[in-house]
């Protein structure tokens, strides 16, 4: 690719996101919601979250299935999650998730993987 057209890729992206993002601002008045649209938004956020986390969790670094106790970011997740249910708190839940990883991970009881 030449200069101008990585210039002109970016250009595009940055009207294209501005667009995307703006069109609610914009034209938001005139909309109006379902009611039952709107609660099911509130969970979007928490789906798009597990859609990204359960597949670190579960896969290995060649793509396999690992749902065993050998896996340890899948045994620090359900630490995590444990401790987060156990305190309702977020950023101690992930300094302590990552502190149960890194045990796993450094000292391997169950063979790691």
């Amino acid at each position: 690719m030449s200069e101008w057209e990585i210039w002109a890729v970016i250009v595009a992206l940055a009207m294209a996101t501005a667009a995307t993002r703006s069109s609610f601002w914009l034209v938001g008045h005139h909309i109006t919601i379902p009611k039952r649209v709107q609660e099911v938004l509130r969970f979007a956020p928490a789906c798009a979250l597990a859609a990204i986390v359960a597949p670190d969790l579960l896969l290995g670094s060649q793509g396999q299935l690992l749902p065993s106790l050998a896996n340890p970011k899948l045994l620090a997740g359900l630490a995590a999650m444990l401790f987060y249910l156990a305190r309702r708190n977020m950023l101690l839940t992930i300094i302590f998730g990552m502190l149960v990883f890194t045990a796993l991970r450094v000292f391997h009881p169950f063979g790691g993987a």
